[in-house]
């Protein structure tokens, strides 16, 4: 990635203007003032406000609402789950094959949020754009219902931590609680939003940064007992490698597949959440390679790190450990701690959980009212839902999307890790699918870039990432074989389980049902896809352009900091 820094200052284009006759704007509507919402409120009816999302993020919201949202339970007390089914070395490279392939999907769809982010923009705008009306549709849809269903899987697996506590207050409470305090930050304009979610995700990263140089404090023999960790757990029970349904070495295959499977919900859609910043971002053009560039080295090092440290902390068979059955579980990092015999540090990271869920929930409301609001944008949702208030919040789509929260309810008649794991199977599905198409956006993207001729090297395009397109297709195919394999347990001789199969499945379904419906009602006379000499390269342009600042100062060494703030 080194080479991408040079080739970010492209934010002084001059963009060229779209042919009128190509045709494309025909088939493939982009966002004009009116559809963004930009027209004078009495325009609508009377009493409504009509103004668009605001431009009230900087880079550090973004890159936080993306690190936020992603490092959230399925890091904290997800991944024990993944250590108690595959061990702490597999574990370790699952972590670490997921992170190289997301590479490819943040680098695709970062490059091409960096040329046009336009207001309401997101990955299903770029799919309706530079593939076809029919993907845009669905993916817009996916987006939102699986985002929605995200913000009661967090609520779910806070009550599985709470439990670690015992406590009088009823489960419910607990629940409304938190959706009550997810929903009403969701409420505030999008500087607010994006500044308190900025420092919570930042508690987030600071506690993994502690609980990473604790763990080198333990490894080395610095706790109470004065006795070294070294990988004692490594080589504690299973070892490294556990195997999983099966003995042999056709069970180590099986704890690679369900940990590499299960895996993925620590890193859902954490590139989608930094592209759907885009459109309320400063100076996109030029903030967004950054963001991009800077946001995937910290997943690497929060990410692998923390799952190393994790493997040395706990044995793999802890019973504590999320697992199917468990009532209560405990993140790993507080199992560990307690197991050091650090009084009172397992309670502070388990309560450090609970803020990590409702950051987490909170990102997830967050793009999944955005999502809505684009399809309104767009023509494939009603039109209420594009409306936004004085302070550019789309109130009505936020509305919305917040009544997914009463699904964590479900709990109180089933176990809270079997319902998460339900959720988990779901979402995973959507994730799966999100990717694919993702690095299908980019390789159109960029096959029609290099068609049309817009390049990094005449000024037009901010940047290009490296190793593209092989990245995208490298990860587009592995994310596909992964999709089919999610729910890879129930056609294991005696684990068959209707409910596991249902929700592991039932998104490929409801992705076909979505797609083919629209392609062949409401876009029955679109081609499949739009020719890449056709794709609208440059409709929208002058307002991303007139939405850029001027670029600041360079930074003096002795005021680096700073960037952290910007």
């Amino acid at each position: 990635m080194k080479g991408d820094d040079d080739n970010t200052p492209a934010a002084a284009v001059e963009p060229r203007p779209s042919s009128p006759g190509s045709g494309s704007e025909k088939q493939h509507p982009q966002p004009h003032d009116e559809e963004l919402g930009c027209k004078p409120a009495s325009s609508h009816a009377a009493g409504t406000s009509s103004e668009s999302t605001q431009r009230g993020l900087k880079s550090r919201h973004a890159q936080m609402i993306a690190l936020g949202g992603s490092i959230g339970t399925g890091l904290f007390v997800g991944s024990g789950q993944g250590l108690r089914m595959g061990g702490p070395a597999l574990l370790l490279a699952c972590y670490a094959i997921i992170t190289l392939l997301l590479y490819g999907v943040a680098a695709g769809v970062g490059e091409v949020s960096a040329y046009l982010p336009v207001r309401g923009s997101g990955v299903a705008y770029y799919g309706h754009r530079f593939v076809s009306r029919s993907l845009g549709f669905t993916l817009g849809w996916l987006y939102w219902y699986i985002f929605s269903l995200g913000i009661a899987g967090e609520i779910t697996i806070t009550t599985i931590v709470i439990q670690y506590w015992p406590s009088p207050v009823p489960t419910a409470a607990w629940y409304t609680l938190i959706a009550v305090v997810i929903v009403a930050c969701n409420f505030f304009p999008v500087a607010v939003y994006g500044e308190a979610e900025f420092w919570f995700a930042s508690t987030k990263v600071i506690a993994i940064i502690g609980l990473l140089i604790l763990t080198v404090v333990l490894f080395f023999g610095g706790g109470p007992a004065h006795e070294p960790l070294y990988f004692s757990n490594w080589t504690a029970g299973a070892g490294p490698v556990n195997t999983y349904l099966v003995d042999g070495g056709v069970g180590r295959l099986c704890a690679f597949v369900g940990t590499l499977t299960f895996s993925v919900y620590a890193f859902i859609f954490a590139p989608e959440m930094l592209v759907a910043t885009a459109g309320e971002m400063q100076s996109p053009r030029r903030n967004m390679p950054r963001a991009t560039k800077r946001y995937f080295w910290r997943l690497v090092v929060f990410y692998l790190l923390g799952v190393l440290a994790i493997g040395v902390l706990v044995r793999g068979d802890n019973p504590g450990l999320l697992s199917p059955g468990n009532t209560a579980a405990a993140s790993p990092w507080a199992l560990g701690i307690k197991e050091a015999g650090i009084p009172v540090l397992d309670s502070v990271i388990n309560a450090v959980i609970v803020l990590s869920a409702w950051s987490t929930g909170n990102s997830f409301l967050y793009i999944s009212s955005r999502a809505l609001y684009s399809l309104a944008l767009s023509g494939n949702a009603p039109r209420i839902f594009a409306r936004c208030t004085r302070h550019g919040i789309p109130h009505y789509a936020t509305a919305l999307s917040a009544c997914f929260a009463a699904l964590a309810y479900m709990n109180l008649g089933s176990t809270g890790s079997v319902v998460f794991n339900w959720l988990v199977n779901i979402v995973n599905t959507g994730a799966f699918q999100s990717w694919i198409c993702c690095c299908f956006i980019y390789v159109r993207f960029y096959k029609a870039t290099r068609l049309q001729n817009v390049t990094v090297a005449n000024g037009q395009l901010p940047y290009r990432s490296r190793f593209q397109p092989y990245a995208a297709w490298i990860s587009g195919v592995v994310f596909a074989v992964l999709l089919l394999l999610n729910g890879f347990k129930v056609f294991v001789k005696g684990y068959w389980d209707t409910p596991t199969f249902i929700t592991s499945y039932i998104g490929i379904v409801i992705f076909a049902v979505l797609f083919l419906g629209h392609k062949f009602t409401i876009g029955r006379n679109d081609p499949w896809m739009v020719p890449l000499d056709e794709m609208d390269l440059h409709s929208g342009m002058d307002d991303v352009m007139a939405a850029e600042l001027p670029p600041p100062p360079p930074i003096k060494w002795y005021t680096a900091w700073r960037v952290l703030f910007e």
